[in-house]
């Protein structure tokens, strides 16, 4: 059923006869009083309140009429040529529902109307309470309800064209059986709208704009930050171009390049949706996409022994991407080793004296060729400097004395020695020389001696040879003092890197011994009841861990009698 003007067709038709009711009343001289009475009360009556033009003193006319509207600057949006169609079933021509119902098919509504029953401006804001507020925006309805100043029983609706202000609006608008016209309108003294729909005026807007993150290469994951919006939309969909054409498939935030887009330029449409709102749009434009990369994450290493006659094998890299395939090269000093390309590479002497290094090299389609090279070896050698006798250590290891490493025999018999010397495994600062005089600091603890046996193009052999813990020698010096039938020894014990040690010790005076015991180097004992004569003294020190054991002698004279 076609929609009915915003003002009734009887309206129309009262207003089209009051002249000839007007010629009448006044004709009509002996009932002059009576009839122009009546008459005015008709007029009051029965003229529709949407009229060619409205006087309110909060409503100004910026402009009258399609032509002339359109000289102003103002314009009808192409509505004069198209006037004659009816959109939402609105009537056509001056009307104001099927101006407005044309106004938002133009901005991207479609040619149905959003809701079911009666398509007069009155009911407009009753069928679609849920979008209608007191808010001006740009693009809303102003909707009246029925008799809301300047609108008849059916209502007005109009096109907000600008907002000044929350209580002062400029709007376009047309009327059944008028004219079209701009107007200004003013919330003081009457003739504010009864209400504003949003039918597509409301639009999600980015806070915080939705950005493309990543570089666009083949195999490198780009990722759409959706940004901020408001209101908090209730849900945001992407969806991916190569130049302008969709990327099947592609409707994630996340989107990995493929090789059948390289080249082209990418494009990433976000929308974001909420109930009652336009749907918010950004589009995102990358460069053209670039020839992928793999990236090594794990450099090949080379395993094995650089030494002629073993084989070396190649740990290969792992990548990101990874590749489906991948080339090896070995190389020797930086040359290629013709038709080693395998996983393995055998030693011979043509690699003598050369470090042994190997590259691969990731390929595919829409990538550039990447590659990853594993550290080089050691200069490869021949087989290891071969011992046929020891090394040994001449010498004992008692502080002050010298020690004198000796190499062994090797095979090639050319080989040259080195050494280093280490106490309790700890290696002894500037001592490379094969000689070493044992120091205080060495008392108690063992030395050893590391030979190194080396030859060019050979793999150098290295042995250690330990030497016995290290002792130091005693001086024991004695003193004997006889009286009659009396003899007193005092005996002192010193030894280099420990100055007063103890220990046990013997003593004995003309045939007759004592234990005793020395304690901070020095010792005592008392001899009675021994005959006249010289007597001999014969000191033996025991020794400790770390001090040698040592024998000291003397002779003492004991008196007739009386002290001597």
């Amino acid at each position: 059923m076609q929609q009915q003007p915003h003002s009734s067709q009887t309206s129309h038709r009262v207003r089209a006869a009051l002249p000839a009711l007007l010629l009448r009343a006044v004709r009509g001289a002996g009932r002059a009083t009576t009839l122009l009475t009546g008459v005015l009360a008709l007029v009051l009556l029965v003229v529709p309140t949407t009229v060619d033009r409205i006087s309110l003193t909060t409503s100004t006319y910026l402009c009258s009429g399609y032509a002339n509207c359109q000289a102003a600057g103002y314009g009808h949006a192409g509505y004069r040529q198209a006037a004659s169609t009816s959109y939402w079933r609105m009537y056509t021509g001056h009307n104001c529902t099927n101006y407005v119902a044309y106004r938002l098919i133009q901005s991207g509504m479609p040619d149905v109307r959003p809701w079911e029953g009666s398509g007069n401006a009155s009911n407009w804001g009753a069928a679609m309470a849920s979008i209608t507020d007191q808010t001006p925006t740009v693009g809303s309805i102003a909707w009246y309800r029925s008799n809301v100043s300047p609108a008849g029983s059916n209502g007005h609706v109009a096109y907000v064209e600008q907002v000044i202000s929350d209580t002062e609006i400029i709007v376009s608008e047309d009327y059944w059986g008028g004219d079209f016209h701009w107007r200004r309108v003013t919330k003081s003294g009457g003739g504010w709208p009864s209400g504003f729909i949003h039918f597509n005026d409301r639009v999600l807007a980015p806070t915080t704009a939705p950005a493309i993150v990543g570089t666009p290469a083949v195999g490198a994951p780009l990722e759409v930050a959706a940004g901020a919006w408001t209101p908090t939309p209730s849900s945001i969909t992407v969806r991916w171009l190569a130049d302008g054409a969709a990327i099947p498939g592609a409707t994630t935030a996340t989107y990995v390049p493929t090789p059948d887009v390289k080249g082209k330029a990418l494009t990433a449409e976000v929308t974001a949706e909420l109930s009652g709102y336009s749907a918010g749009r950004a589009v995102l434009a990358t460069a053209p996409v670039a020839p992928g990369r793999f990236q090594p994450t794990v450099l090949p290493t080379i395993q094995g022994v650089a030494e002629v006659g073993q084989t070396l094998t190649l740990t290969p890299p792992s990548w990101s991407p990874q590749p489906k395939k991948y080339k090896t090269q070995w190389y020797a000093d930086g040359a290629a080793v013709p038709e080693a390309t395998g996983a393995s590479l055998v030693l011979t002497r043509a690699h003598l004296g050369k470090s042994i290094s190997a590259r691969t090299v990731a390929s595919a389609s829409g990538y550039k060729k990447s590659r990853a090279t594993a550290a080089p070896t050691t200069p490869v050698l021949a087989k290891p400097v071969t011992l046929t006798s020891p090394s040994r250590v001449k010498g004992r290891p008692v502080v002050g004395q010298k020690l004198v490493a000796r190499a062994g025999t090797t095979k090639p018999g050319d080989a040259t020695a080195t050494y280093a010397w280490f106490r309790d495994g700890q290696r002894i600062a500037r001592t490379t020389k094969p000689t070493y005089t044992v120091r205080r600091a060495d008392l108690g603890r063992t030395l050893s001696v590391q030979v190194t046996l080396s030859r060019r193009h050979f793999r150098s052999t290295t042995e250690s040879v330990t030497v016995a813990a290290v002792t130091t020698r005693p001086e024991v010096k004695v003193r004997a003092d006889a009286t009659r039938k009396r003899v007193a020894v005092d005996v002192r014990v010193r030894a280099p890197g420990a100055s007063k040690p103890d220990g046990a010790m013997t003593v004995s005076v003309g045939g007759r011994t004592v234990e005793i015991q020395v304690v901070g180097g020095a010792a005592r004992v008392v001899l009675r009841d021994l005959r006249p004569g010289v007597k001999p003294v014969v000191v033996r020190y025991a020794g400790t861990d770390i001090v040698r054991p040592a024998v000291a002698r003397a002779t003492v004279t004991v008196p007739k009698g009386g002290k001597r």
